[in-house]
């Protein structure tokens, strides 16, 4: 009786046992599922904003990954020139302005994700504004709808490089067009991309600029 009470016993430890193995296992998955692209991989990615376009384009090694509209800064309040990067990420902000603070939601300027730019100031993110999608409608940041921003935020990483390119030229013509018909499919051939440099002297947008004052909130996200 004895022996077959002991057996039973050996016998729920092991179940808990593969049970706990099993669970540590998924979660393990869970996590490197959840983990965003890294940067330091042998992926090299760059992001290419045409604001003349209004386009944003993903390339990976050369091939364009995917295309989406977005919105870019208006005549007033211009969206920067040159190379930077995704200095810093930011799942569900809260936006804070004028000690207005919005909580994240349907309510919030800059949508559900925020991708800050090298540029301090300016980033990529969302909008309560869907309509102002390939508009030049900003205060110089780059908004894309919802659903586009965070399926690119799943696909991009701090240190990814972002060329914002304020007339077209032979690289955004070879993603986007030429302005008046779509571009072709992505060519089999890698597109070359000329680096610009960061535009040191450009000023940032007037105080009132409720985008960059959400940036100095969320600079302490990182």
């Amino acid at each position: 009786m004895k022996a077959l009470m002991l057996s039973k016993l050996a016998m729920v430890a092991v179940a808990a046992l593969v049970l706990a193995v099993r669970a540590i296992a998924q979660e393990a998955t869970t996590q490197t599922q959840q983990q965003p692209a890294s940067s330091t991989g042998s992926t090299k990615r760059v992001i290419v904003v045409s604001l003349e376009d209004r386009k944003l384009a993903l390339v990976e090694d050369g091939q364009v990954k995917k295309v989406y509209s977005v919105a870019v800064g208006k005549p007033s309040t211009p969206s920067p020139v040159g190379s930077f990067t995704i200095a810093r990420r930011a799942a569900n902000p809260t936006y804070h302005h004028n000690g207005k603070t919005v909580p994240p939601g349907p309510g919030s300027p800059v949508g559900t994700r925020w991708m800050g730019l090298s540029i301090p100031g300016y980033g990529i993110h969302g909008t309560n504004e869907p309509k102002s999608i390939g508009k030049a409608a900003s205060h110089g940041c780059i908004r894309m709808a919802k659903a586009d921003l965070e399926e690119f935020y799943e696909l991009v990483a701090v240190g990814d490089t972002v060329e914002l390119v304020g007339e077209r030229n032979e690289q955004t013509a070879q993603l986007f067009g030429n302005g008046e018909q779509p571009a072709a499919a992505p060519a089999a051939q890698p597109i070359e991309l000329a680096m610009t440099a960061p535009n040191a002297a450009l000023a940032l947008a007037p105080e009132e600029n409720g985008e960059q004052q959400a940036e100095q909130t969320l600079l302490a996200l990182r």
